[in-house]
C-alpha cells in the first residue's frame, strides 16, 4: 500500500463475531393510520447520534440467566425465546412499557423501572418475586439484520413486532442518562420520505426494513398484516448497506490497515437510474461478489456511467482487467491515479470543481469534485446533498496515515479543515462505518495532528534531534504504536515543520531554525 513505508507487512484483520440483540417495532393505530414508535439518539452518542431508531439492544447475561432458569417462560417463542426476553427488558429500560397478565403492554411502574436500569440483575430479582408477572408477550419476529462487516462492534437484530391495544400509552425516558432524547410516532411512508429528503437520519439495517415495511403495508393494507406477511418470510442474511439516500456501501474485503478489514466501495444514484460506482477495490476472491452486486445493479434496471477512484491506493483500486469485464463503463479519476495505472482510453481526468448528474426514476441529483490531495496526490472527494464521500481523509475507526514519501501534511490538515467548513451531513469514508457527525470527528483529527506538531517542536526544544527519539518523544501517549509507523508519520510532519520554517535539518538531525 502507497501509505506505509518499506518492511511494515499488513496483516489481515478478523471480522468481528456478531452480538446476539433485540429491537421493537411498537405500533398503534391513531385516527385510521398505523403509526410506529422510534427514538432520537442524543447529540452525544459515539455511534449514530442524532439518528432515529428503534428501540432494544444486546441480549445480556440476566437474559441468558433468566432463560435457563425458567425453560418453560415463553417457551412457546422457541429459537426467539432468548432475544424475547432481552426485548422485554429493554422496554422496560428504555421506553417504560411492559406486558400485563393478559399480554397488553401497559406502564410499568417507576419503583421496579428504576431498580431495573440502576441494576439489570434486578430484572431477574423482580420477576423471581412476583412484581413482574408476564403470562404472554404478543409479539413476531419480522425480520433479521447483521450490521456490515467492517463495524468493531457487530450486532446480529432480531426485529419484533409489538402491537399496543391501548393507544393513549406514552414511552418515557428512563431515570438518569438515556441514548434518547425524544421520542415520536412516525407513519412509515411518511418516514421513510422524510430519509429520502434527507429530513432524518435512520441506521442503515432499519433503512432496508422500513423499505420492506412500506412495500408489505402496500401489499396487505394495513401495518398489522403487513408485520404477519415479514414474519412469515422472516427476511434475514444480505441486505444493502444503504448509508444516505442514493449512497449504497458494498464493503470489500481488502488488504488494508487494521482496524479496518474492508474497503468501501460505493453506488451512487436511485435504483432504476443512472448510477456510478466508486473505489471497486475488488482483486481475487472478492470478484464473485463484486460482479454479483453489479448484476443486481443491473438487473434492477440501472445504467453504471462510470467507475470514479478516490485515489491510486491499491486497496482502493481492484483488478480493472477483470472488473472491465464484468461491466463497461469510462474511469474517473485524478491525474495522478490515471498516470499510476497507465490507464490510455475510455477514462476522465477530475479536477476540482468538476461535477455530474444522475438520473433516476424520481428525479436527478447533483455531485461535485473536491481535491484534498494530503494522503495522497490526486485524492478526491465526492460531494452531494447527503453527504461526502471522503477517501482516506478520516475514519470513524482507527487512523489515517500521511506517508513521509508521498503525503503532504499540510494539504492533508487543509483538507480536513475544509471539509469541516463544509459542514456535510455525514461522511462516507474509505473504511468502515459511516461518520454522522462529522464536525466532532474532524476537529478532533485537526487538533490531533496539531498536537503532532507541538510536540515535536517541544522534543527539539528538549534537544531531542533524532528522528527515532523525537517519534518516541511524540508517541510517548501511545505506548502501543508501531514505531515503524510512528516514525514515518513523524517524518510527514518534520516535513511540514521544515517547509514552515520551524524546524532545520543537518545531517540526520534535527533543531529548530
Amino acid at each position: 500500500m502507497g501509505e506505509v513505508p518499506a518492511g511494515f507487512e499488513i496483516p489481515l484483520t478478523n471480522i468481528t463475531e456478531p452480538h446476539l440483540s433485540a429491537s421493537a417495532v411498537v405500533s398503534r393505530i391513531i385516527d385510521g393510520y398505523d403509526e410506529i414508535l422510534l427514538g432520537h439518539r442524543v447529540s452525544e452518542m459515539p455511534s449514530f447520534p442524532d439518528f432515529w431508531t428503534f428501540p432494544g439492544g444486546g441480549i445480556s447475561r440476566v437474559d441468558k440467566k433468566l432463560g435457563n432458569l425458567y425453560p418453560e417462560f415463553l417457551s412457546e417463542k422457541g429459537i426467539d425465546r432468548i432475544a424475547s426476553i432481552a426485548l422485554l427488558r429493554e422496554l422496560v429500560e428504555e421506553i417504560g412499557f411492559v406486558p400485563d397478565k393478559n399480554g397488553n403492554m401497559i406502564s410499568i411502574s417507576e419503583e421496579i423501572r428504576n431498580m431495573v436500569c440502576t441494576d439489570k440483575n434486578n430484572w431477574l430479582k423482580e420477576f423471581e418475586k412476583g412484581n413482574i408477572i408476564i403470562n404472554s408477550f404478543n409479539t413476531k419476529v419480522i425480520s433479521e439484520r447483521e450490521t456490515p462487516p467492517f463495524g468493531p462492534i457487530r450486532f446480529k437484530n432480531r426485529f419484533f413486532h409489538v402491537p399496543l391495544s391501548e393507544n393513549n400509552l406514552t414511552p418515557t425516558f428512563p431515570p438518569g442518562r438515556s441514548e434518547f432524547d425524544e421520542f415520536k410516532w412516525w407513519k412509515p411512508q411518511e418516514l421513510l420520505i422524510s430519509w429520502e429528503n434527507n429530513k432524518v437520519r435512520i441506521p442503515p439495517p432499519i433503512v432496508t426494513l422500513l423499505k420492506d415495511l412500506v412495500m408489505s403495508i402496500e401489499d396487505t393494507g394495513s401495518l398489522s398484516d403487513g408485520c404477519d406477511l415479514l414474519a412469515e418470510k422472516r427476511p434475514s442474511g444480505y441486505h444493502r448497506i444503504e448509508f444516505g439516500p442514493l449512497v449504497e456501501c458494498f464493503p470489500i474485503r481488502t488488504y488494508t490497515i487494521p482496524p479496518s478489514t474492508h474497503t468501501n466501495c460505493y453506488i451512487l444514484g436511485e435504483e432504476g437510474g443512472e448510477r456510478v460506482i466508486i473505489d471497486p477495490a475488488a482483486k481475487d476472491g472478492q470478484m464473485k461478489l463484486f460482479k454479483e452486486k453489479i448484476t443486481e445493479i443491473i438487473d434492477s434496471g440501472s445504467n453504471i456511467i462510470a467507475t470514479i477512484f478516490t485515489h491510486k491506493h491499491p486497496d482502493h483500486v481492484g483488478n480493472l482487467e477483470e472488473i472491465s469485464k464484468i461491466y463497461k463503463a469510462p474511469i474517473w479519476a485524478s491525474k495522478e491515479t490515471i498516470e499510476e495505472y497507465d490507464i490510455l482510453d475510455n477514462f476522465e481526468v477530475l479536477t476540482e470543481g468538476d461535477f455530474f448528474k444522475l438520473e433516476g426514476p424520481s428525479g436527478i441529483s447533483d455531485w461535485s469534485i473536491i481535491e484534498t490531495p494530503g494522503h495522497c496526490p490526486g485524492h478526491i472527494c465526492i460531494c452531494g446533498d447527503s453527504g461526502i464521500v471522503s477517501g482516506d481523509n478520516c475514519v470513524g475507526v482507527g487512523t489515517i496515515l500521511v506517508s513521509s514519501k508521498e503525503g503532504d501534511m499540510k494539504a492533508y490538515i487543509n483538507g480536513l479543515e475544509r471539509l469541516r467548513d463544509m459542514q456535510p451531513e455525514m461522511l462516507f469514508p474509505g473504511h468502515g462505518p459511516l461518520i454522522a457527525n462529522p464536525k466532532k470527528l474532524l476537529d478532533k483529527y485537526i487538533k490531533h495532528r496539531k498536537n503532532r506538531n507541538e510536540k515535536i517542536v517541544d522534543a527539539v526544544k528538549n534537544n531531542i534531534s533524532n528522528l527515532s527519539e523525537i517519534a518516541k518523544f511524540v508517541y510517548s501517549d501511545s505506548p502501543d504504536a508501531n514505531m515503524l509507523l510512528a516514525n514515518d508519520q513523524v517524518l510527514s510532519h518534520i516535513s511540514l515543520l521544515i517547509k514552515e520554517e520551524i524546524i532545520k535539518k543537518i545531517g540526520n538531525q534535527y533543531y529548530l531554525n
